[in-house]
């Protein structure tokens, strides 16, 4: 045994049973720092709390300008509160209001021409005194342009000239020096979200809607209808109960949806014939035999409003891979699993 090695062992047999571990530095610095994003998020939740208690008859009077815009909501900011207020109009616009980020130095050289006597502007300013906003502010009063104020500040330059303040709570900046936009910026843009998701709801903003403005994409595949998607007129593979099993397997070949709709004489789909239908009852017999005596009575059907993401989930759960659409007990369309996977539904 070296030496190196007889004194390694001399210090574990000096070392007490069950000696817990000695934290490195790596382990004091990994400990800190979690206990600082904690900090952070904590405070920045208890000021969303602070806020949403706060909120009164003013966000009520916000919206009511927002509803009545006829034009667009024009959002403005410098600095942090800019890239907050950019977030703010694509959200107004995503959810059908129409809306546009104007940068308030821009504004000061030409842009005011974006800023119109049909619009209503949000300014944003944690301060309310934010030099650059100055312009913008003073073009909405000469031209009577409803202003909404989102500022930390109701007595501020920005509170006192706008129609409505929103006035968010005074709490300090996360972290230990308290001097980042961070716990104001959050605030910002949990109130900006508010006012947008209240307003998509007093205006009635439907899925369809929403699908309408958010065409790519797995948020656009989501909202796919079946009517979407779904095979309609001469697609269809309807046969009536009372025809033959020949005519029947001609329809089902030449439609290739591997199945084919039973009608009654009031043209409501009593039935669908599989090709499974077909196995189970395959004899000499199955030629002489009626739709009505092979057929697979109350089918598995969908709504043509259905999402098709309800439509692919009920033929993954039956394992079958065709659905009748019916309108008034009337089969209007045949919707594939297929088309839902080729449309990225999921």
């Amino acid at each position: 045994m070296t030496a190196r090695a007889r004194g390694e062992a001399s210090e574990a047999l000096l070392a007490p049973e069950g000696s817990a571990h000695t934290p490195s530095a790596t382990d004091t610095t990994t400990a800190d720092s979690l206990t600082a994003a904690q900090r952070v998020l904590t405070q920045e939740a208890d000021a969303l709390m602070l806020l949403a208690r706060g909120l009164d008859e003013r966000i009520s009077r916000a919206l009511d300008i927002l509803a009545g815009v006829t034009g667009r909501v024009i959002v403005t900011g410098m600095g942090k509160s800019g890239h907050i207020a950019r977030k703010i109009a694509a959200t107004f616009a995503s959810t059908g209001t129409p809306a546009q980020f104007v940068h308030p130095a821009e504004a000061s050289h030409g842009d005011l021409g974006m800023v119109t006597a049909a619009d209503a502007v949000v300014a944003l300013s944690n301060s309310g005194e934010t030099f650059e906003l100055a312009d913008i502010v003073s073009h909405t009063r000469r031209w009577s342009i409803p202003l909404i104020a989102i500022t930390g500040n109701a007595n501020s330059t920005l509170g006192a000239a706008a129609d409505v303040t929103l006035t968010l709570p005074k709490v300090g900046e996360a972290g230990t020096m308290a001097i980042a936009p961070t716990t104001s910026t959050t605030m910002m843009i949990a109130l900006g979200d508010a006012l947008a998701v209240a307003l998509l709801e007093r205006k009635g903003f439907s899925t369809d809607d929403f699908r309408a403005l958010h065409p790519g994409g797995k948020l656009g595949q989501r909202l796919l209808r079946v009517a979407d998607l779904m095979h309609v007129g001469k697609e269809l593979p309807l046969i009536s109960v009372e025809a033959g099993m020949q005519e029947a397997i001609l329809e089902m070949t030449a439609k290739t949806f591997g199945c084919v709709g039973a009608v009654d004489a009031g043209g409501n789909l009593a039935g669908i014939v599989t090709d499974g239908d077909l196995r189970r009852h395959m004899n000499a017999d199955l030629m002489h035999r009626t739709v009505r005596e092979v057929m697979t009575e109350h089918p598995r059907t969908i709504r043509r409003g259905a999402l098709a993401a309800e439509a692919l989930h009920a033929m993954n759960e039956k394992a079958i891979t065709s659905l009748f659409v019916l309108e008034d007990r009337k089969p209007v369309g045949i919707v594939r699993l297929h088309d839902c996977l080729k449309a990225g539904v999921a």
